[in-house]
C-alpha cells in the first residue's frame, strides 16, 4: 500500500470512521453511479490517486473508462458530421 492510503486509513481509524473514503458520497453519487461527463471529468482530475485505497483506485479506473468511452462516441458523432457529403459549416446544408 502507498503510504498515502496508509495514512487514510490511518487517520479513518483514529476518528474510528470506516476505512471508506466519505468524501465521495458528501459530493454527490459514488463514481460508480456517476454518469459520464463534465462532472465525472471534474472528480477524477481533481482526485489524490496516492490516498486511494486499491478498491477506489480499482472504481477509478472504471469510471476514467467509462468517461474515455463516452468522449470517443462524442469525437465520432463529430467526425462523421464533419465527414459528411455537403455539409457547409455552423451545420447547414449545402
Amino acid at each position: 500500500m502507498s503510504p498515502g492510503v496508509v495514512d487514510y486509513l490511518f487517520r479513518q481509524l483514529v476518528a474510528g470512521k470506516p476505512a471508506e473514503d466519505i468524501e465521495w458520497q458528501r459530493e454527490g453519487p459514488a463514481l460508480a453511479e456517476e454518469p459520464p461527463g463534465a462532472e465525472l471529468a471534474r472528480r477524477l482530475g481533481e482526485t489524490e490517486l496516492e490516498a486511494l485505497t486499491p478498491l477506489e483506485l480499482f472504481e477509478y479506473v472504471r469510471a476514467a473508462q467509462r468517461l474515455e468511452e463516452w468522449a470517443g462516441r462524442l469525437r465520432e458523432a463529430a467526425v462523421e458530421l464533419y465527414c459528411s457529403p455537403g455539409r457547409l459549416p455552423g451545420g447547414r446544408p449545402a
